[in-house]
């Protein structure tokens, strides 16, 4: 058997780092195996997720002979990996997002206060990093806890604030919101006259 997988606890490992207010997340932890001549070699790889819970995240992989050095290494890949994702009210997501990656496709959906954050373990490690308090999300397709996390991240990419869609069209975030409200008020007046 060449691949023995172990994964983390059910939430992974979490620390904080006092200097620059960095959390990250272990996903999961394989151990591999490489056949040579006198045997098996193994080696550990792992899946790290690091954010600063105010709107950045990263994720990273890792692999070495040891385990902490290979949490190590998926560290410093996701430091370096960071994004920074637009959040409504530092709670939620502005609006609905979809992504893929491979065989794996995400749902990402903006929720009410007080839901909380609805999603499976590795989706769950990226949200609570990037330090969104309401949401909920659903992988369709793969399990592989690697394409998960790239297609949550894909989803996070696409998604964008009132402000950076009004400055993409030359207008103020403002206009957008009355011309929402005037539709609407316009839709209620035919279903009622």
């Amino acid at each position: 058997m060449a691949r023995e997988p172990r994964e983390g606890g059910r939430g992974g490992r979490e620390r904080e780092r006092e200097g620059d207010d960095l959390v990250d997340k272990l996903v999961t932890i394989n151990r591999v195996a490489k056949v040579v001549k006198g045997g098996r070699r193994f080696a550990f790889a792992a899946l790290v997720v690091v954010g600063d819970q105010k709107g950045r995240v990263g994720y990273g992989a890792g692999k070495a002979r040891e385990v902490p050095e290979a949490i190590r290494k998926a560290t410093e890949r996701a430091k370096r990996t960071m994004i920074r994702v637009p959040m409504k009210e530092g709670r939620t997501l502005h609006h609905d997002s979809y992504g893929h990656f491979g065989a794996g496709k995400v749902v990402v959906r903006a929720a009410e206060a007080g839901t909380g954050i609805i999603a499976g373990g590795p989706m769950r490690a990226v949200f609570e990093s990037l330090g969104v308090n309401d949401v909920v999300a659903k992988s369709l397709g793969t399990r592989n806890p690697h394409n998960m996390v790239k297609a949550t991240f894909a989803a996070l990419e696409r998604c964008s604030s009132p402000r950076a869609v009004a400055s993409r069209r030359g207008k103020k975030a403002s206009e957008l919101f009355a011309k929402r409200d005037a539709s609407s008020d316009e839709a209620v007046e035919a279903t009622n006259g």
